[in-house]
């Protein structure tokens, strides 16, 4: 109590600049991977994505506004076993942001897509051992998230690869793939709204409150893909084709039409990444500054001032500016060659893994079920359209995450320890 009362001030100054980058991280790599699929098949140029990830990521950063970090509350550890000894909450908060920052800087360095959630949890796992000891950390939480390694980009690959073979079939395989891409189009257009609109109502608003039934939420969201689906056609009208001169313009045509579909989905992916993942990464910042203004009581919910928000924006805006371009090169060409058909299927595909685990309770990552279902457009092309050597990367990259983070923290943790007392 005595230490939080001395070195208050102190403690959130640490917090905000260590949130700041946090929240770069989290621009440099998580935002970067969500805008990958999109740039990477031309659909949007570096430019409009971050024009789309400033509007996008601040409005569903807002409405995620009051969360605490995830991991915490979620089971992973109970911050009530340190309300004896709150400055250590303030020491394991500081060292899990500093940790998670420094990995997420060396892997989007590296162009290594990694989980800003699971580098958080690692950190989280790191300071609690060495706070606490192990008895002190759910490990079948931690079980939980080893499994989504498999689980998420395995779905994700499936839908993703029954997705685009839908896509060839139908479209680029017909006589004239222009007149099959506008009678079928639609019903993609539909699939995008109607996908997008599940993940916000289950997975982002439940934050502010909205908490939808899975039948309501259903009904909104045939109402949304709806309207999305008149929108593209209208959008689609206003696309001038070239003259057909053989299936190659043709071809060209379509992409074009799926080139305006990637920019509905570059938005909505951008908002539901903002509610759900922006307001983590900035958790720990406002779980200190809750801490020092009680004066070291510790609750189960910490408020999320206005300024902390505009603080992280501000952090992932400049890091997806200056790091942001080496991870959207992996995941949008390093993988496989994406075109605006194929990036469709991907960035639908991992819309619509979300949307399964958010009804069935499945642990995911964002960034491997978006890889997942990039992988699986490549497969649905054949082994040969896949660069093994970045995969084998990635994978690597993912499997330290956790253990890099627990480490880091727990460095960080005994310095901090060390500094204050």
């Amino acid at each position: 109590m005595t230490i939080i009362a001395q070195h208050g001030e102190l403690f959130i100054l640490l917090a905000c600049v260590f949130g700041f980058f946090m929240a770069w991280g989290v621009g440099a790599n998580d935002v970067a991977n969500a805008m990958g699929t999109s740039v990477g098949s031309k659909a949007i140029t570096i430019r409009q994505a971050i024009c789309i990830a400033i509007v996008f990521e601040f409005l569903g950063a807002w409405l995620a506004g009051g969360e605490v970090t995830a991991t915490i509350r979620n089971g992973i550890i109970d911050p009530t076993l340190l309300s004896n000894e709150p400055q250590y909450l303030v020491y394991g908060m500081l060292s899990s942001l500093l940790a998670a920052a420094i990995w997420l800087m060396i892997a989007s360095k590296q162009g290594w897509p990694v989980s800003t959630t699971h580098s958080v949890v690692g950190a989280i796992v790191g300071f609690a051992v060495a706070g606490l000891g192990p008895s002190s950390v759910q490990w079948s939480a931690i079980g939980q998230i080893v499994s989504s390694w498999v689980i998420s980009p395995v779905i994700a690959g499936v839908i993703a690869f029954l997705l685009f073979r839908s896509i060839q079939s139908l479209i680029f395989e017909n006589k004239d793939p222009l007149a099959a891409a506008r009678r079928y189009v639609p019903g993609y257009m539909f699939l995008v709204g109607f996908i997008v609109a599940m993940v916000t109502l289950l997975k982002g608003l439940s934050h502010v409150g909205l908490n939808l039934s899975f039948t309501d939420a259903l009904l909104w969201a045939m109402g949304v893909g709806a309207i999305i689906t008149l929108l593209g056609i209208l959008l689609e009208r206003r696309i001038t084709h070239e003259p057909r001169g053989g299936n190659r313009s043709s071809f060209t045509g379509v992409e074009r039409i799926f080139g305006v579909l990637m920019m509905f989905t570059a938005c909505a992916m951008a908002f539901a990444h903002g509610s759900n993942d922006v307001a983590n990464a900035v958790g720990p910042l406002a779980a200190v500054v809750s801490i020092v203004n009680t004066h070291g009581q510790i609750g189960g919910n910490a408020a999320l001032p206005w300024w902390i928000l505009i603080l992280g924006g501000g952090g992932i805006v400049f890091g997806l500016l200056t790091y942001g371009h080496r991870v959207i090169a992996t995941v949008g060409t390093g993988i496989t060659e994406l075109t605006p058909s194929r990036g469709f299927a991907a960035t639908l595909a991992a819309a619509t893994t979300v949307v399964i685990a958010s009804g069935t309770g499945l642990p995911i990552s964002t960034t491997h079920t978006l890889v997942g279902a990039v992988l699986g457009v490549g497969l649905a092309r054949g082994m040969q359209a896949l660069n093994l050597r970045v995969l084998g990367t990635i994978v690597i990259s993912w499997l330290v995450t956790l253990p890099a983070g627990a480490a880091l923290s727990i460095i960080f943790f005994f310095m901090l320890k060390g500094m204050f007392g």
